[in-house]
């Protein structure tokens, strides 16, 4: 998001500017004392208490020395604007407008439909310098429906607005992403170099320490050991090419795919895999032996606990 710019605003007086606009239902209080105008051309009327007690922007522009008002002059049979009003031009689109305002009069809003409904609303609202506005949509982003739709523009949001937790959360979900991927470019092209790097690091993380751990002899003895001997005959030096072939497969797809949910899966995908297939087949070559290289379950329970023990947030160093 780019920073904060307050908006160019335009006060033109009822005598002087026609008011055939038309007034927005919700918003057309008959005591108010300020009319806002949409680019559409439509009038929000509203109460000059409620916008200096919840707008920085507003606040500062009522405390300026105001020009003197006209009497109405408007022409007979002319609906004319209301009596001690200025029209307040804020080139806004009413969408953001209305929404905008809803907040800020307290308000029942209508449902968000999607994450970039919210962002447009929150653009005004940083411009205007909205605190409680900015608040409620806060609490809105981190609903499943929209991390799970965008994790990466949530993220871009929540380093924004310095919100650490919301921030943290996205980051795991952007796990499912390859932020490589051109698709993304976009969005990493707004993140400052402080708040990328720390995502950079997450899923740089997860990818090497996986290959460490599936490198561990320890975890993997039949495959990393050397040498290591056929378990039923004892006899054969296992030939591990199969095992090596499939965590090199493995550290792709972890690169790929950070999250490493695809991955020690009994069925389809990561199972079907020519590299799983020929690790799970190897035998031994001794004659009269033909024992299995490697204990599929076991092999599998133990990649899938390597995936469970790696990082899954960024380290806390937001602003």
């Amino acid at each position: 998001m780019a920073a904060p710019s307050y908006p160019t605003t335009k006060v033109a007086h009822p005598s002087t500017t026609s008011c055939h606009s038309k007034y927005h239902p919700t918003f057309s209080y008959p005591d108010a004392d300020v009319v806002l105008r949409s680019l559409e051309g439509t009038l929000y009327r509203v109460h000059s208490f409620t916008l200096c007690n919840t707008s920085g922007l507003f606040s500062t522009m009522f405390c300026l020395p105001q020009p003197k008002r006209r009497k109405d002059a408007s022409k007979p049979g002319e609906r004319s604007c209301p009596p001690d009003a200025d029209i307040i031009d804020v080139y806004e689109a009413d969408f953001e407008l209305e929404r905008l305002l809803c907040l800020l009069c307290g308000i029942p809003a209508p449902r968000w439909e999607s994450f970039s409904d919210m962002e447009r609303v929150l653009v005004v609202a940083e411009k205007w310098d909205t605190p409680g506005p900015i608040g409620i949509i806060r609490s809105c982003i981190t609903a499943p429906r929209f991390l799970k739709a965008d994790p990466l523009r949530l993220y871009q949001l929540a380093t924004h607005f310095g919100w650490k937790e919301e921030a943290k959360l996205a980051s795991t979900h952007t796990l499912t992403l390859d932020l490589h991927d051109p698709a993304h470019s976009h969005i990493i092209e707004q993140l400052s170099s402080k708040d990328l790097l720390p995502l950079l690091n997450l899923h740089r993380k997860r990818r090497d320490q996986f290959r460490h751990l599936l490198d561990s002899p320890e975890r993997f003895t039949a495959g990393n050991s050397s040498p290591y001997h056929c378990s039923r005959c004892g006899v054969t030096q296992l030939d591990n090419h199969t095992w090596r072939e499939l965590k090199s497969r493995m550290f792709i797809e972890v690169d790929r795919r950070p999250l490493g949910d695809t991955l020690a899966v009994i069925t389809g995908g990561f199972a079907e895999w020519p590299e799983a297939l020929a690790c799970w087949q190897a035998r031994c070559s001794k004659v009269g032996c033909g024992g299995l290289n490697y204990d599929r379950v076991s092999t599998l329970r133990q990649i899938k606990n390597c995936i469970d023990s790696l990082p899954t947030v960024i380290e806390d160093c937001l602003r």
